[in-house]
């Protein structure tokens, strides 16, 4: 399953300057941006409704030309969910009384369905007067052409496009575009994986979308063309080494099945074993009866 909240989480905390300037520009007009420090996550417990629940991201920033800081809470939500706007005042609550600061609010909805608009804010209403109207910010992605954000120099547009609205057809195109645009970034080879991964997850591609997916690839100069295949070989890499290491996770369980537990010792060997004589130890495997045929056959 997808970490959609440690994927969302370290996109938005690495470029967290760039992700602010992407949606609320106006933000970095008061923001001091070497002031910006992430808090701990902010755990409490909901007393109606038994459940933890942890803020995802809170930023501590300072205003520009003040002695004076505010927080910024960031939240990504991955799945459409009941009464989430009162969770959200709730958050705003907890974190304006423990640190005392005011609180820009902020929400990522990352889900595919449904594509009604999401709730904005909190009320508290009785048939005379208005309570409480607690507002926060949305970032709706679904609701989002992902072509409006192409010549947006982002490293947050490049990643965040493959979540947006997009028709079905022109997935490999999606694709394509957002390392068209991380590749013109320049990037550190770390951030540029990040987002490179970010991509992969939520653009994986069937055989027939891959074949259009090149094709979209041939249609860029030269020099772009040789940077987005240098990542897509990485790509090809890093999806060989992960079989390699599912199919000795594999043997490795199939013969505690058979022999029972095996000392950790023969474990590191079998990990350090080819993908070659990990499939010529799973034909073995069927005539062992014991950890010495097992010990024999690595020859240790």
């Amino acid at each position: 399953m997808i970490d959609h909240d440690r994927l969302f989480k370290e996109l938005i905390s690495t470029f967290f300057v760039e992700f602010i300037d992407l949606f609320f520009p106006e933000v970095l007009t008061y923001l001091e941006q070497d002031s910006i420090t992430f808090l701990d996550k902010e755990i409490f417990t909901d007393v109606t409704e038994g459940e933890k629940y942890e803020g995802d991201l809170i930023a501590k920033v300072k205003f520009q030309g003040k002695d004076a800081y505010f927080l910024i809470h960031v939240e990504a939500q991955a799945t459409a969910k009941a009464q989430f706007n009162r969770r959200m005042f709730t958050y705003f609550a907890r974190f304006h009384e423990k640190l005392s600061l005011p609180v820009y609010p902020i929400v990522i909805f990352s889900y595919d369905s449904p594509n009604k608009e999401a709730d904005k804010q909190y009320e508290v209403i009785f048939p005379d007067f208005k309570v409480l109207e607690f507002n926060y910010q949305v970032i709706q992605l679904n609701s989002l052409n992902w072509r409006d954000f192409l010549n947006q120099s982002n490293p947050v547009a490049s990643a965040l496009m493959a979540k947006m609205k997009i028709d079905p057809k022109d997935r490999p195109k999606v694709k394509a575009e957002c390392l068209r645009l991380l590749v013109t970034l320049k990037l550190d080879p770390a951030r540029m994986q990040l987002i490179s991964g970010f991509v992969d997850t939520y653009l994986t591609l069937n055989r027939s979308e891959e074949i259009q997916f090149q094709t979209e690839i041939n249609t860029f100069s030269q020099p772009v063309q040789e940077d987005v295949m240098q990542i897509t070989t990485s790509w090809m890499r890093q999806g060989i080494e992960q079989g390699n290491e599912r199919e000795k996770a594999f043997i490795i369980r199939q013969i505690k099945r058979k022999l029972g537990d095996i000392p950790a010792s023969l474990q590191t060997k079998i990990t350090e074993l080819t993908i070659d004589e990990v499939e010529a130890l799973g034909e073995a495997l069927l005539d062992f009866s014991s950890i010495d045929d097992l010990v024999n056959w690595l020859n240790i």
